[in-house]
C-alpha cells in the first residue's frame, strides 16, 4: 500500500475532518500551496520557513550545498546561505543577457529540494514525519513539481506527504512538462475521497455583516474556499473590494518576506484603486524576477496579468516589456504557439525598427528550436532571421548595428545547424567573433561574445573536432568559471578525447555549482562503467533514476549492468519498466530475449528477439542471442546461421566463439578452429584455447594444440 496519501474534497474544511482520522507520523509541516500566497514555491518555501532556523544551525552544509534551491524557493534566506546567483550573466546588464536558465531547472531544484529534506529529516534522527500539502490544485507549477518529486522518490523512507485537492485533483499546466503531479497523485498515493459537509460554516447572524466577511475573504488573501466568504466578497461594491484590497497590499508591503511580493502583493493591488500604476509596477517586479531565475510557468501568468492591467497607449514601455518578456518565457516553457500569437499582436502595433527587429529574431527561434520537433520549420526560421539581419544592417548607429548584425547571425547558423550544414554555421560565428573585436571596445558585450565563443564550440563538437571544441570550452569556462554547464560540455569532450578521470573531475564540478541533474549523474555513472567501476557506476545510475525515474538510458544501461552482475530479477524489473515507456526499444528487447533464455523460457525469448528482427534487421545482438538459444537447445544448424548473420553486422569475440562450438558440435571442426583462433586473436580466453585443443585432437591436426 502507499505510504503518500491523496485527499479529496469539494472544500478545505472536509479534507481537514478527514486528514484528522488518519494514523500519520508527527508533522514536519502543515502548509497551503495555494500560488495566490506567494506566488512561485508557496508550499516549499513555507515548509523551507519553518524549519530553515534548525536546519542551518543542525546541517550547515546543507545551506550551503542546496543554497541556488533555497534562494529560488524561500528568497528570505538571503544572508543566510552563500549567494546563487554569480555567473556572468548577473555582472551585466540586463538588456545584454542573452543567456536564461532551461525549462528543466525547476525539475532539478525540486529534486534538490527533496534531497535537502531527506537529509534534514535523517539528521533529525526521531523518525517518521508528514507533511500536509492543502490546496495542491491551486498551486503553481513549481509546488506541482516539488511535491510530483516528493511522491514519486524512492529515497525519502522517513516523510509521508498528504495532499489535498478539489474532487477534481489537479491539471497539469499546460506546455512541455518534466513531471506531472496528475499522474503522480495516481500512482503514488492512496486516494481518500471526502463527501461535502453541506452544513454551514458561518451563523445566520454573523451573515449580516458582509463587510466583515469580505474583509475575512481579502484578509486570507482570496484563497478560502467557504461560500460565505466568497458570496460576501462578491456582494460588496465593486470600491468597497477595491479598498479592501488596497489595505491588505499596504498591511503585506510591510513585511520583510519577498516571497510575498510574488503572490498575493501583486494580486491584491491589481485589484486595487491604482491597478494600471502600483499594480502594473508589482506585476513587473515580480515578472522580471521569475523570468531571471527560470521560474517560467509563473511568469507567463504574471506577463499575461501584466498585459491585461496595462494601457498599450499610456504606458507603452510597460505594456511592451510585459508582451515581449512573456513571449520569451512562454517560448521556453514549449508554448510556442501562444508566443507567436502575442509576437503577431505586437508587430500589428508599431512600425518601431528596433522591435520588430526582436520579435522577428524571436519569431525564428520558435520555428526552429521552441516549437516540438515535429513542427518546426527551418524555412520560416530562416526567412524570420534573414529579416531580423535586414533591419540590424539598416540601424544608423554603428556598434548598435555591429552587435545586432552579429546576434542575428549567431541566430541563424544556429538554423544552418538544423539544417546539417556546420560549415557554413562555423564561418557566420567566426565572422561575428571578428566583425564585434573590430567594432567594438573589448569590454562590451562580453557575455554575448562568450556566447558566441560556446556556440561555436559546440559547432565544433558537432563536426568530431575535439581539440578546437575544448580550446573554446575552455576559454568560455576561464572567464565564467562557476556557471555548471560549461564543466559539463567539458567533460562530454574530455570524454572523446578518452580522458575519463578528468571527465569525472568536470561533472562531478557541474553538480558542485548546480542543483542535481540527471544528465550530469547519467554521464558519470556511463564513464565509471567504462572505466571498470561497476558498482560506482550502479549506484550512479541508481541516482540518475532518482532524479528522472523515465531516464530511459539509465534504465537500459542499469539492466544490462545488473543482468552482467547477475541480478536477473532486478535487471528484468528494469527492463519492464523501460519497455513502459518504449515499447519498441531494441535494446530493452534484446536484454529481455537474453534474460528470458538465460531463465529456460527459449520460446519466449526467441519471441521476444522476432519482434526485434522486424524492428531492426540489423541487430546483431538479437542474432546472436537467437543463435546461443539455437546453440543450448541443439538446433546447430540454425545456431550457425544465425550467428553467422550476428558476425556479418558485428563481429565480436563472444559471437565467434558461439559459432565456434555450435561448428565443434556439427562436426565442422576446420570452421569451428577458424573462429577458435579469431577469439584468441582478440582475446587471451581459457574457453577458446581449450576448444581449440579438442578440435585439434578431433580433427587429427599436427599443429600444437
Amino acid at each position: 500500500m502507499h505510504r503518500h496519501i491523496w485527499i479529496r474534497a469539494e472544500r478545505k474544511r472536509d479534507r481537514e475532518r478527514a486528514r484528522s482520522g488518519l494514523a500519520l507520523p508527527p508533522s514536519l509541516a502543515v502548509v497551503d500551496a495555494h500560488r495566490r500566497l506567494r506566488g512561485p514555491y508557496t508550499a516549499a518555501g513555507t515548509v523551507i520557513r519553518e524549519i530553515v532556523d534548525d536546519l542551518l544551525a543542525r546541517c550547515p552544509e546543507l545551506g550551503e550545498r542546496h543554497n541556488i534551491e533555497l534562494l529560488t524557493s524561500t528568497p528570505e534566506t538571503a544572508g543566510r546561505v552563500p549567494v546563487a546567483w554569480h555567473t556572468l550573466e548577473w555582472a551585466v546588464e540586463a538588456a545584454e543577457r542573452t543567456r536564461y536558465y532551461s525549462r528543466l531547472h525547476t525539475r532539478n531544484l525540486a529534486n534538490g529540494l527533496a534531497e535537502l529534506l531527506r537529509d534534514y529529516l535523517a539528521a533529525l534522527g526521531d523518525g517518521p514525519r508528514t507533511l500536509v500539502v492543502e490546496n495542491a490544485h491551486l498551486a503553481d507549477a513549481t509546488d506541482h513539481e516539488f511535491l510530483s518529486v516528493l511522491l514519486r522518490r524512492g529515497d525519502l523512507p522517513l516523510l509521508t506527504v498528504v495532499v489535498g485537492t478539489g474532487v477534481d485533483g489537479v491539471e497539469d499546466p499546460p506546455g512541455e512538462i518534466d513531471v506531472s503531479l496528475a499522474s503522480c497523485l495516481e500512482h503514488h498515493t492512496r486516494r481518500v475521497d471526502v463527501p461535502c459537509d453541506a452544513s454551514p460554516s458561518i451563523p445566520a447572524a454573523a451573515e449580516a455583516d458582509r463587510t466583515i466577511l469580505a474583509k475575512s475573504y481579502v484578509d486570507g488573501d482570496c484563497t478560502s474556499d467557504d461560500p460565505a466568504l466568497v458570496g460576501a466578497y462578491e456582494a460588496c461594491p465593486e470600491t468597497t473590494r477595491r479598498e479592501l484590497h488596497d489595505a491588505r497590499s499596504e498591511e503585506l508591503a510591510a513585511l520583510p518576506d519577498f516571497s510575498l511580493h510574488l503572490g498575493a502583493v501583486p494580486f491584491h493591488l491589481e485589484r486595487g484603486s491604482d491597478a494600471a500604476g502600483a499594480g502594473v509596477t508589482a506585476l513587473r517586479r515580480a515578472l522580471d524576477h521569475c523570468r531571471n531565475i527560470g521560474l517560467y510557468q509563473a511568469a507567463a501568468d504574471l506577463g499575461y496579468r501584466g498585459i491585461a492591467v496595462t494601457d498599450p497607449e499610456s504606458s507603452p514601455e510597460a505594456w511592451w516589456h510585459f508582451l515581449l518578456t512573456t513571449g520569451i518565457v512562454l517560448a521556453s516553457v514549449g508554448r510556442a504557439a501562444e508566443a507567436e500569437a502575442l509576437y503577431v499582436r505586437g508587430r500589428a502595433a508599431t512600425t518601431d525598427a528596433l522591435t520588430h527587429l526582436g520579435m522577428s529574431y524571436s519569431t525564428a527561434m520558435l520555428h526552429a528550436r521552441h516549437y516540438p520537433e515535429a513542427q518546426r520549420d527551418y524555412t520560416a526560421a530562416r526567412a524570420w532571421m534573414n529579416q531580423t539581419i535586414t533591419i540590424a544592417e539598416l540601424l544608423p548607429e554603428p556598434k548598435q548595428r555591429a552587435f545586432q548584425s552579429v546576434f542575428a547571425h549567431n541566430g541563424l547558423a544556429l538554423v544552418e545547424v538544423r539544417e546539417k550544414h556546420p560549415q557554413t554555421a562555423l564561418a557566420m560565428l567566426n565572422a561575428g567573433m571578428a566583425r564585434l573585436d573590430r567594432e567594438l571596445e573589448p569590454e562590451e558585450h562580453a557575455l554575448h561574445r562568450l556566447v558566441l565563443r560556446y556556440n561555436r564550440a559546440q559547432v565544433y563538437g558537432g563536426m568530431g573536432r575535439w581539440e578546437e571544441a575544448l580550446a573554446d570550452y575552455t576559454f568560455v569556462t576561464d572567464r565564467d568559471p562557476r556557471f555548471p554547464e560549461h564543466h559539463f560540455n567539458i567533460g562530454n569532450i574530455l570524454r572523446r578525447l578518452g580522458r575519463d578521470e578528468e571527465a569525472l573531475t568536470c561533472y562531478r564540478r557541474s553538480l558542485e555549482l548546480s542543483p542535481p541533474y540527471p544528465e550530469a549523474w547519467y554521464n558519470i555513472a556511463d564513464t565509471l562503467l567504462t572505466t571498470g567501476d561497476d558498482e560506482g557506476a550502479l549506484e550512479a545510475f541508481d541516482h540518475v533514476l532518482e532524479l528522472d525515474t523515465g531516464h530511459l538510458d539509465a534504465l537500459v544501461n542499469r539492466a544490462a549492468l545488473l543482468a552482467d552482475l547477475d541480478r536477473p530479477a532486478e535487471a528484468m524489473r528494469d527492463v519492464d519498466a523501460g519497455l513502459a515507456l518504449a515499447p519498441d526499444d531494441v535494446l530493452l528487447l534484446c536484454l529481455r530475449g537474453r534474460l528470458l533464455a538465460e531463465r529456460g523460457e527459449h520460446a519466449a525469448a526467441v519471441e521476444t528477439l522476432t519482434k526485434v528482427a522486424e524492428l531492426d534487421p540489423r541487430s546483431a545482438e538479437a542474432w546472436a542471442i537467437r543463435g546461443s538459444i539455437a546453440v543450448e537447445v541443439g538446433e546447430l544448424s540454425e545456431a550457425g546461421s544465425y550467428l553467422s548473420r550476428a558476425i556479418e553486422l558485428d563481429d565480436r569475440p563472444e559471437t565467434r566463439f558461439n559459432r565456434a562450438v555450435a561448428y565443434e558440435e556439427s562436426g565442422l571442426l576446420h570452421e569451428a578452429l577458424a573462429d577458435y583462433d579469431a577469439v584468441l586473436a582478440s582475446v587471451d580466453d581459457e574457453d577458446a584455447r581449450e576448444g581449440r585443443r579438442r578440435c585439434l585432437v578431433a580433427a587429427g591436426d599436427g599443429r600444437r594444440p
